[in-house]
């Protein structure tokens, strides 16, 4: 009997060390939200648990999650990017329209994406070596970005399909990158986005430009005396959230292949951010994981999947999916207040 309850006593002991060590972790919050999400979602209705539905989800949240990633890396580095939609509007279109001029499906897509990267270039510029705050730096270049696709294309959609011209089999291969279906069922902009999360973890967990993004966004004053060229870190960050941006964005018109350089992207910054902030990363710079972006994403692609199950008037999801974000993070900082101890 002794040696039971010593057994029992010990595998106590146990459990609690294993609950404070996930409740120590940054994305425990997070995680608790959405798997109280999900377990209410998954009681509620028939449908949420069905691998169709699950699915679904994922392809929802790929070009918003791929974004979210890159404003990860912003918000480590203690910077934003308000232009995100402008950017993630013109790289599709730029894409699309030299899809229409005949161009290989490579070429477009390399020029695509140069362009994500050049207007991340500049705002990393404009933000640094400009000494201009990255709020007001990238809300300018969200004017002007927008303006130049508008400029563009004269305010006229870009649709690309073989009756708009191009190669049929060019066009073929560019949709299939955004309808296409790994194994006939998982579908290819989850598969992109699975591969991106894996690369910027990675880069973000496992490489010196990752702890240098760290120590820039917590002390750039330190990490500057330490050696680290805190610029051309900051500058980087913008380069990746460039890039992502335009990766989305080329993604996004192969699914609807369809783009307007007046309402393409519109508005996508804020859930970029919020989802970003959702899963722990800190405005004030120097806190953030991959994980925690990838729950903070799921968080509001569930929420939003949900409140479409339930039947809920596209009126109140706004104001709800408000709420939930705000709750999300109280939970997380709840948690983070505990792991502080």
């Amino acid at each position: 009997m002794a040696e039971q309850s010593q057994v029992r006593a010990s595998t106590g002991q146990k459990f609690v060390a294993r609950l404070r060590q996930f409740l120590a972790m940054r994305e425990a919050g997070v995680f608790l939200a959405l798997l109280l999400m999900g377990l209410f979602l998954s009681l509620a209705t028939d449908t949420f648990l069905t691998t169709r539905n699950l699915l679904n989800i994922g392809r929802q949240v790929s070009v918003l999650g791929i974004m979210a990633l890159g404003m990860t890396y912003l918000l480590i580095s203690a910077e934003i990017d308000l232009s995100i939609g402008a950017v993630f509007a013109i790289s599709s279109i730029t894409t699309g329209l030299l899809l229409l001029q005949s161009w290989s499906l490579v070429a477009a897509i390399a020029v695509g994406l140069l362009v994500g990267v050049f207007f991340g270039f500049i705002n990393g510029l404009l933000s640094t070596y400009g000494r201009l705050p990255s709020f007001i730096a990238t809300l300018g270049s969200l004017s002007a970005v927008r303006g130049l696709a508008l400029i563009i294309t004269d305010g006229q959609p870009v649709t690309v399909n073989a009756r708009h011209g191009g190669i049929p089999e060019m066009i073929d291969q560019f949709y299939a990158l955004g309808q296409g279906q790994l194994f006939d069922q998982i579908p290819m902009q989850l598969v992109f986005f699975v591969l991106i999360i894996v690369v910027t973890w990675f880069v973000l967990s496992k490489t010196t430009f990752g702890f240098r993004l760290y120590a820039v966004g917590g002390n750039p004053k330190a990490a500057r005396v330490s050696g680290i060229r805190v610029f051309s870190v900051k500058i980087w960050a913008f380069i990746v959230m460039g890039f992502l941006a335009a990766v989305a964005g080329i993604l996004s018109l192969a699914f609807l292949p369809s783009a307007q350089a007046g309402r393409t992207g519109v508005g996508v910054e804020l859930d970029v951010i919020a989802a970003a902030v959702v899963g722990g990363a800190a405005l004030s710079g120097g806190e953030g994981t991959v994980p925690g972006t990838v729950l903070g994403v799921l968080i509001i692609g569930v929420l939003k999947n949900g409140l479409i199950l339930l039947g809920i008037s596209p009126f109140w999801q706004e104001a709800i999916i408000g709420v939930v974000i705000i709750l999300a993070v109280g939970i997380d900082r709840w948690t983070a207040g505990h792991r502080s101890r």
